[in-house]
């Protein structure tokens, strides 16, 4: 055991003191071995004596992971698991390890399938404890620092677009076919260029059909689309910045799609610089959401801040804005212009593509990137 604690200790970041684990369980003695057993690897562990306490601490304390008991009173671990994955989604990232006297496999599942990331059988083998939480929270950083460098690389991608374009019309284009959400490009004359995500959108005949133009199976909400990017591309044509949103259910009976809709007072750089508009297009049951602390601590924002970002990603306008927060729109400007700055962004459309992407929301790169321009490759209505 001490020869592995003193390995374990070498191969720790040197920031791992600062790491936190959350010990829910009910036996206090079990309890307590564990957290003295967390302490002396490096870890600030805190307890909880059952799910509710947990809650209560979780009001003011982020833990790197949580380890907890299944069969708790007041509220088990069960309860606890799905309180967190359901409302506490700032926590999503946050390993969850079951600890049970229970060692059958139909237990095994049913915690796997509540969405517990791993599963220890007491008694605690201690070596196998430190050993799953410093494999969990090595996986945690190795996924935190690749979509962390992915979303440096879009930022920068979006901040250079309008300037040296050293990304180049192919590059700009394979950044935006790697997203999950839709982008459609719009122009005067109808669609110029949409991303894979938008085109598999397309394919699905889940809502909506994109081709010449963006259309449903509800001619009146067809109709408030065509306003919309009407009155987005007149903005354009005006150098001015232009913001509104529409949701558009599906056949399915599946989540809303939510289209945030942006001019593009200068396109320089997209795939097609007749673009005027685009036309984010986010499935509402699996909209990618930043972690509040990587968000302000990425661009350096102030609370405020970040939520006037989050308020313009979904897509409200700024006098909207300024009466969700009790501000006055001039406030609401005025953080916009210090989210421009710290973000390297010069216009809501790239802001809003950059906030979307989350840190979730990267997918792998899917065969050659096609042909840009028009969406010929989309079969017609």
């Amino acid at each position: 055991m001490v020869w592995f604690k003193e390995q374990l200790m070498q191969s720790m970041p040197k920031s791992r003191s600062k790491l936190t684990v959350l010990c829910v369980e009910d036996q206090c003695h079990l309890r307590q071995d564990i957290i003295d057993e967390l302490s002396a690897a490096g870890y600030d562990a805190v307890g909880a004596a059952d799910g509710r306490e947990a809650l209560d601490v979780l009001e003011t304390v982020r833990p790197h992971l949580i380890l907890c008991d299944i069969s708790m009173p007041r509220l088990d671990g069960y309860g606890l698991l799905e309180t967190v994955r359901g409302r506490h989604t700032h926590l999503a990232d946050v390993p969850f390890v079951f600890l049970t006297a229970l060692n059958q496999r139909d237990e095994i599942i049913h915690g796997k399938r509540a969405g517990a990331d791993d599963y220890l059988v007491k008694p605690i083998d201690y070596d196998l404890l430190l050993a799953t939480i410093e494999a969990r929270l090595r996986q945690v950083s190795r996924i935190d620092d690749r979509q962390k460098n992915e979303l440096e690389t879009l930022r920068q991608a979006l901040a250079g677009s309008g300037s040296d374009r050293s990304l180049g019309l192919n590059g700009m284009e394979s950044v935006l076919n790697v997203l999950s959400f839709g982008i459609v490009l719009v122009s005067l004359s109808g669609v110029v260029f949409a991303n894979r995500a938008a085109r598999e959108i397309h394919m699905a005949r889940d809502g909506l059909v994109i081709d010449r133009t963006l259309h449903t199976g509800s001619s009146q909400l067809a109709n408030d689309i065509r306003k919309l990017l009407a009155n987005a591309c007149e903005a354009a044509c005006k150098g001015q910045d232009h913001l509104a949103s529409l949701t558009v259910q599906r056949p399915s009976g599946r989540r809303d799609f939510l289209l945030t809709v942006c001019s593009l007072p200068d396109s320089t750089g997209l795939p097609n610089d007749d673009a005027k508009a685009v036309i984010f297009i986010s499935d509402l049951a699996h909209r990618p959401r930043m972690p509040d602390e990587i968000l302000a601590g990425l661009f350096d924002l102030t609370p405020t801040e970040s939520e006037v970002a989050r308020a313009l990603a979904q897509g409200r306008r700024k006098e909207d804005i300024a009466q969700e927060l009790s501000i006055a729109p001039t406030t609401v400007a005025f953080h916009l212009r210090n989210l421009f700055e710290k973000t390297g962004t010069n216009r809501q459309a790239d802001l809003i593509a950059l906030l979307l992407t989350g840190l979730v929301s990267i997918k792998e790169p899917q065969g050659d990137v096609e042909k840009r321009g028009k969406v010929e490759a989309l079969p017609t209505t």
